[in-house]
C-alpha cells in the first residue's frame, strides 16, 4: 500500500506502516481538495446513490467473473462482490489507524474515493478519536474518548457510518436482509485487520483486539469475530474463524468455498490450513 500525502495527519503514520506490508493500495490523503473524478474513479457517495456509478463499478466485476471462469454470475452474486471489493479496503482506512496508534478518523461517504483497477484511494481527513494520553489529543479535529473500551465503540460507530450508507447503495442488488447484510460488514471488518496483523507480524493481538471489538452484542454488527482454532496434524494448532456471511462463490464454483465459508466443515479446513501451514522445526 503505497502512501501519497498532501498533508500529514494524525492518521498518516498508520498508512505509512501499511505500506510498507500491503504494496496493493495507494492512498492519498487531503483537508480539503475535490474528490478524484473520471478514468476510473468513483466516490462512496456514488456507490451508496445506487445508480449509473454503481451500475459501472458492478460491470468490472461481471465482465471479471465471465473473463476468468467463463460463465456469468447471478447478479446478486455480482453485487456481492462489488461490496466485498470496495469494503474490504475501506475498512482498514479506519481500523489501521486504530490498530496501530489508537486513532479513529471519522470518513462519512463524501470523504473517499476508489480507484479500483489501480488501487487507490483518496480520503479527506479531518476528526478523529484518540485516548486522553495520546500526543495528537490537541491537533485540530481531535475528540478525547474516556478509554479504551470507548474507543472501540468509536471504531464501531465510524465504520457504520461509513457502511450504512454502502450498504443502502448495495442492499436492493445483493438481495439479502439487513442482518445478513450487516454480517457482510462484520466479515470485512474482521478479515481485512487479521490479514493486515498478520503481515504486521503481530496476528495473535491482531486477533485479540477483534474479538474485543466485536463481541457479539454490538448492533448493528452481528455475531462475534467468530475465531476459533483447529487441532491440525503433528499437534499444530490452526486458527480459522467461522464466517457471518457467505459470499455466494460456490454459486461459481460449487467445489470452491473459502476456508472460513460456513460451508466449509472442519474436516476440509484442516486439510487446506495444513497444506498452507508449514510444520514446527521442533
Amino acid at each position: 500500500m503505497t502512501v501519497s500525502t498532501l498533508l500529514r495527519s494524525p492518521v498518516t503514520a498508520a498508512y505509512e506502516r501499511l505500506a510498507e506490508v500491503f504494496p496493493s493500495l495507494s492512498v492519498t490523503e487531503s483537508a480539503d481538495a475535490p474528490a478524484p473524478s473520471g478514468g476510473g474513479w468513483v466516490t462512496a457517495a456514488g456507490l451508496a446513490a445506487g445508480g449509473a456509478d454503481l451500475d459501472a463499478f458492478l460491470d468490472w466485476d461481471s465482465a471479471q467473473v465471465l473473463r476468468d471462469y467463463g460463465q456469468h454470475a447471478r447478479s446478486d452474486v455480482i453485487a456481492g462482490f462489488g461490496f466485498h471489493r470496495y469494503a474490504w479496503p475501506a475498512c482498514l482506512l479506519i481500523t489501521v489507524p486504530w490498530f496501530l496508534h489508537r486513532r479513529v478518523p471519522r470518513l462519512p461517504v463524501g470523504s473517499v474515493a476508489f480507484q479500483r483497477t489501480l488501487g487507490r484511494m483518496a480520503v479527506r481527513t479531518g476528526a478523529f478519536a484518540c485516548l486522553p494520553d495520546d500526543p495528537a489529543a490537541g491537533e485540530p479535529g481531535a475528540y478525547v474518548v474516556a478509554d479504551e473500551d470507548a474507543l472501540r465503540a468509536e471504531v464501531r460507530a465510524a465504520v457504520a457510518e461509513h457502511l450504512e450508507p454502502v450498504l443502502d447503495g448495495f442492499g436492493p442488488r445483493m438481495r439479502r436482509g439487513r442482518r445478513a447484510l450487516w454480517g457482510m460488514a462484520t466479515d470485512e471488518i474482521v478479515e481485512g485487520l487479521w490479514y493486515v496483523a498478520h503481515l504486521l507480524g503481530d496476528e495473535a493481538r491482531g486477533v485479540a483486539e477483534l474479538e474485543l471489538l466485536l463481541p457479539g452484542t454490538t448492533a448493528p454488527y452481528v455475531g462475534t469475530a467468530g475465531f476459533r482454532e483447529l487441532a491440525g496434524p503433528q499437534g499444530r494448532t490452526l486458527p480459522t474463524r467461522d464466517r457471518a456471511s457467505c459470499c455466494l462463490f460456490y454459486t461459481v464454483r460449487p467445489g470452491d468455498t473459502c476456508v472460513t465459508c460456513p460451508r466449509t466443515c472442519d474436516a476440509d479446513r484442516v486439510a487446506r490450513l495444513s497444506a498452507d501451514t508449514p510444520p514446527s522445526a521442533d
